[in-house]
């Protein structure tokens, strides 16, 4: 198993000045690549243009099939443009587009508005293949403007079943699992993606460690359900229950906002050993998480934890490479 990660610098610089970097990565067979790591609005947000901070993408995965020669997306952001851009600057597409199947978490902002690109009014896709859950598929046919995409067959939408197998190349299988998080239009999916003996988990949105630990029936102890995966891609929203306080303790009651926090997983996850805790690796982080910045006390505190925050234009072998 190889990991190769891009700077965070080269990464958020000028996609076509990244070009020749991408390409003088060596290539395997099946490729992780992280096209945004930030919470659904990313930053800045509106009403806050003035933001200096480092710039983030919502949180959405690229999956490059070379041996099918096909490029797939987990979620699709409001970012997609972008995104894809990236992904064509590693993985040049073959004809069109190049995606041949987005897997949808959930119908929050950041997690599908980007399929609206696929549409008349821009790219005027053909049959996109759309996974997504039985909620979330029936969303996408009963409501507009995801309906004309249907409708006008721009995409295809994929019913899966929840915890169930989906091949969808000889390369690679994905399983869909629900987990609990603000439902209100959709169930919520995290995706377990099997290339090999390779495992990988994609969980960007999830209100608790213990209504997962529940679900699981692993006797509280989320070690054992993380194990599972050689790459874990998980929710890392907030650091801490101060992050959304003022200086005089007055701000938003972040009891109403259920995520775990990246100080409570880590403190969770601590007894591992050195090499499971480098499996983990912390994504979608709000605008106001200190994570956000590379340089900051609290990224620093991650690493020296072993832990990992994913980074726009990280990349990850889930095989060797030739």
């Amino acid at each position: 198993m190889i990991t190769r990660c891009l700077m965070g610098a080269l990464a958020g610089s000028v996609l076509l000045s990244g070009t020749a970097a991408y390409a003088q990565e060596p290539a395997c067979q099946i490729e992780l690549v992280v096209l945004g790591a930030g919470q659904d609005a990313g930053a800045p947000q509106i009403g806050n243009a003035d933001d200096a901070g480092p710039r983030l993408l919502p949180s959405s995965l690229g999956l490059i099939d070379r041996e099918s020669g096909a490029r797939y997306l987990f979620d699709a952001t409001p970012a997609i443009t972008e995104q894809l851009a990236m992904l064509d600057a590693i993985e040049p597409p073959g004809e069109g587009l190049g995606i041949d199947g987005i897997f949808l978490t959930h119908a929050h902002i950041g997690h599908y508005l980007g399929l609206a690109y696929l549409g008349r009014e821009a790219a005027g896709a053909s049959g996109v293949p759309v996974y997504a859950l039985p909620r979330m598929a029936d969303f996408l046919r009963s409501n507009g403007p995801w309906s004309q995409l249907v409708e006008q067959e721009n995409i295809a939408v994929e019913v899966m079943t929840a915890d169930d197998f989906t091949p969808v190349s000889p390369a690679f299988s994905v399983l869909p699992s629900p987990v609990e998080h603000r439902d209100e239009f959709s169930e919520t999916a995290a995706y377990v993606i099997y290339a090999g003996e390779t495992v990988g988990l994609y969980l960007p949105d999830l209100d608790s460690w213990d209504a997962l630990i529940a679900q699981s029936g692993e006797d509280g102890d989320l070690g054992n359900i993380l194990l599972r995966y050689d790459y874990a891609f998980v929710d890392a929203t907030f650091w801490d229950d101060n992050e959304l306080l003022d200086e005089n303790g007055v701000g938003r009651d972040m009891s109403e906002i259920p995520h775990p926090r990246v100080i409570e997983t880590m403190d969770m996850l601590q007894h591992w050993p050195a090499e499971n805790r480098a499996r983990l690796h912390f994504i979608h982080y709000n605008h106001t998480n200190p994570i956000r910045d590379p340089d900051s006390a609290e990224s620093r505190e991650v690493t020296e934890r072993g832990f990992n925050v994913a980074r726009r234009g990280d990349r990850h072998c889930l095989d060797s490479a030739d």
